[in-house]
């Protein structure tokens, strides 16, 4: 087991196919990386970075296979869907004390999809049929090991259900293709449902390499409530040549002095003045307000840059908690992903702020709407209790329990006291009448605007029976 093989990558298409000559599997969102699996572990990265200290779980590995190189996804599962930024956090952590916290907290799986060598005997130029034979003869699952399950000819359906469930897309993959270690290949194909945003450019960086003559990449924003520009990443593929020097040459006339934002951006920056829009592709918004994977698409000269606003990218209803928050510091959900489907759930936290306070929320049109119940909702019809409204919460809160940082809007521990399901029997702008099904909480519940004490103080009452 003497070699190092760098992962075959899929090239992108959007349309999903049905095709007999292909099978289809799970785009996993995740860490790619290939198992050297003999007496030691190696886990390597696609830039050759060594991951099996940061995930000591998949030290399973040597248990469940042997002598063999494996090519797979290091994820995190959270609710039944991989979760990208919960992945990230495990692999910002350095000492030992923090991996063994985080490895407690979320366990990552190694996701095996192809099999590379076998006994010490390299089985690239197998058609891939044939090495997923091999993969299902050679490697258990286990705890933290699980073999990507696929599909044959029927991809268009199973690409509908992948998206059903949350999942970002497919990868189609030739049957009789070879492994083609380090080249992006038409063998492969990965299908993703990506969604689309306009920007305005702020400006670009200074290209090197074959784009020394043009840029290398766009620097992009958008404007948020108060009309001030919030930088949202850069886009640096997707650009025809012919494409590149025309956008070179709409710059020339635009070039501008100070910068709009600060922009952590490595390489040297020209400004621009705000009035290029273009269109971009791009698959998530990452806890930073910064577009995941972002593609260059095309200028948009039917739009006006002050048309592009931040609302394209977050709910609208979630701008007043967000612009609480600050996401690179507290872990609190900041509701940039879109779901399929959307539960009637309903929640109870605890939470330990300032003074302490229990907060009941209702999904409602996507968003967690929300009331500061200071005295803890009622347990008997004998009680009323004064419920603050405050801003909508994303969904993802409902599952949220840890401590908000010092210094952060609401700073304190946060726990689950009461969760389940719900139906409404009457929402109007007055009055809220819902039938609770969580542990604790059963039965009837009202919220009762009191107009006289201000628009956001609500009555919350147990309904009898």
């Amino acid at each position: 087991m003497n070699r190092n093989y760098k992962p075959m990558l899929a090239e992108l298409t959007l349309q999903p196919f049905s095709n007999e000559d292909w099978v289809f599997e799970i785009k996993w969102d995740g860490f790619r990386a290939i198992a050297y699996v003999n007496k030691d572990l190696s886990l390597k990265s696609r830039n050759g970075k060594e991951l099996k200290d940061i995930f000591p779980e998949l030290e399973e590995l040597r248990q469940v296979a042997h002598d063999v190189v494996l090519d797979g996804e290091i994820v995190v599962m959270k609710e039944g869907r991989a979760d990208f930024q919960t992945l990230l956090e495990r692999g910002k952590a350095l000492s030992p004390t923090e991996i063994r916290l985080q490895t407690s907290r979320s366990p990552a799986i190694y996701v095996v999809f192809d099999i590379l060598e076998k006994d010490g005997k390299t089985l690239v130029n197998l058609p891939l049929i044939e090495r997923k034979q091999i993969l299902q003869n050679s490697v258990q699952e286990g705890r933290h090991v699980l073999l990507s399950d696929f599909v044959e000819t029927n991809g268009v359906a199973y690409f509908a259900a992948a998206l059903d469930i949350g999942i970002e897309g497919v990868v189609a993959k030739r049957k009789d293709s070879p492994y083609e270690p380090g080249i992006r290949s038409n063998n492969w194909l990965k299908i993703k449902k990506l969604r689309s945003c306009d920007c305005v450019i702020f400006g670009y960086t200074i290209g090197s390499g074959t784009r020394n003559e043009t840029f290398g990449a766009l620097l992009l924003g958008l404007y948020n409530q108060e009309g001030m520009p919030v930088y949202v990443g850069k886009v640096g593929t997707g650009f025809s040549q012919d494409t590149l020097q025309m956008l070179l040459e709409a710059f020339q006339k635009l070039e501008a002095a100070a910068p709009p934002f600060k922009a952590d951006v490595p390489n040297e920056v020209r400004w621009l003045k705000p009035k290029l829009v273009c269109e971009v592709l791009y698959q998530s918004v990452t806890r930073d307000m910064k577009l995941r994977m972002p593609r260059f698409r095309g200028l948009r000269e039917d739009k006006l840059p002050s048309e592009c606003t931040l609302d394209q990218i977050v709910k609208s209803e979630l701008a007043e908690y967000q612009s609480k928050r600050n996401f690179t510091v507290t872990n609190e959900p900041p509701g940039n992903y879109e779901k399929n489907e959307v539960a009637k759930v309903f929640v109870v936290q605890e939470h330990h702020a300032r003074r302490l306070h229990y907060d009941f929320r209702l999904e409602r049109n996507g968003v967690l709407k929300s009331w500061a119940v200071p005295k803890g909702v009622p347990l008997s019809s004998d009680e009323k209790r004064l419920a603050v409204e405050t801003e909508d919460h994303p969904i993802e809160y409902a599952s949220f329990e840890g401590t908000i940082p010092a210094g952060q809007y609401g700073a304190g521990i946060v726990k689950i006291w009461d969760k389940g399901s719900y139906k409404a029997k009457v929402w109007g702008e007055s009055m809220i009448e819902v039938n609770l099904n969580g542990e604790k909480l059963k039965g009837r519940f009202v919220l009762v605007r009191l107009k006289k004490a201000g628009e956001k103080n609500w009555l919350l009452l147990k309904g009898k029976k």
